[in-house]
């Protein structure tokens, strides 16, 4: 049966790179995707390093964003990436759960280079990443538009439903 939910997509990055990120996240966000981006999603009062963590741990796919600032700095990025390859670990085998896309030319850290990458600076790298980000929704079985509802009738067959605005209740 199918959630009634938008994929969950961590983005990991060095903080050098956020404007890129923010680029980033508000064009998966407007594609249908629940990205989560520090600067979104913390408030005053939060432990960073606890919602940081929760935040990856709850995720679908974590978007490792890789730039030569990411790659050669020492800090929480490189934890971050370290906490990403444990959980992907953890999958099944096939199933994707990190997806490295590159914001410039930069060496890929031998530690994630047995995934295939995109280069996002690429005229088609978003292209290719949106693909598989709905790939990855509809192997979940989740909803990638925030426009529609999908639900799964008794033969399997997914029907997507489109929301074209509230629905007014009563005389």
């Amino acid at each position: 049966m199918a959630e009634n939910r938008q994929l969950r997509v961590f983005l990991c990055h060095s903080k050098e790179d956020k404007p890129k990120i923010r680029k980033l996240y508000h064009r998966l966000i407007s594609d249908g995707f629940d990205a989560w981006l520090d600067e979104e999603k913390l408030i005053p009062g939060h432990n960073w390093d606890y919602e940081i963590r929760k935040a990856m741990r709850e995720s679908d796919v974590v978007v490792i964003c890789l730039s030569n600032n990411a790659v050669t700095k020492t800090g929480y990025v490189q934890k971050e990436i370290r906490q990403a390859l444990d959980k992907a670990n953890e999958q099944p085998e096939g199933k994707i759960y990190l997806i490295h896309v590159k914001l410039e030319d930069c060496k890929v850290p031998d530690s994630i280079s047995q995934y295939q990458w995109v280069d996002l600076f690429d005229k088609n790298g978003y292209k290719k990443l949106k693909g598989t980000l709905v790939f990855c929704a509809e192997d979940r079985k989740l909803r990638y538009s925030s426009n529609e509802l999908k639900v799964v009738n008794l033969d399997m067959v997914t029907i997507c439903i489109p929301i074209l605005g509230p629905i007014t209740a009563g005389p």
